[in-house]
């Protein structure tokens, strides 16, 4: 199976993002998956729902491992957590093609990706900057991002 050539522009929009920006990118990928899947769960097409679900897991997996503990462990080891709930959401999906579980990801992950969305104005609002060095998480938005440009 091979893969897609990266979109350009979408390389380019990864490279330049904020750390703030590509989480939110990250977020915004594992809905983008989690709805093809469940359309395709409603269609009955299994395989495209199979390869949506590992994507959305792929991502899932790489907020959960690019949290940074030493920031504030208390709030990491919960968003760990939810995270790990998620991603067993995606995998319980996977294995019992049940739209329902998909949609309970969806909404923990739209709740998530809100969240973050409303840190990032805060964040906005008073000036803070923001590291834009070019990290493993971007990377890694490329290569799961891009499958589906």
């Amino acid at each position: 199976m091979s893969q897609k050539p990266v979109n350009p522009y979408l390389k380019t929009k990864i490279m330049t993002a904020s750390p703030e920006e590509l989480r939110l990118m990250l977020y915004d990928g594992a809905l983008k998956f989690c709805r093809q899947s469940k359309t395709a769960l409603e269609k009955k097409n299994f395989e495209d729902s199979y390869n949506n679900l590992m994507r959305a897991q792929k991502i899932v997996l790489e907020l959960s491992t690019s949290l940074n503990h030493d920031a504030d462990p208390q709030l990491c080891q919960r968003l760990s957590a939810l995270y790990t709930y998620v991603y067993r959401l995606l995998v319980d999906a996977n294995m019992k093609r049940e739209s329902g579980i998909v949609d309970e990801a969806i909404k923990l992950i739209e709740y998530e990706r809100e969240t973050w969305q409303m840190l990032m104005n805060k964040l906005a609002g008073e000036g803070k900057p923001s590291d834009t060095s070019i990290t493993t998480a971007q990377q890694t938005a490329i290569s799961s991002l891009s499958q589906s440009a």
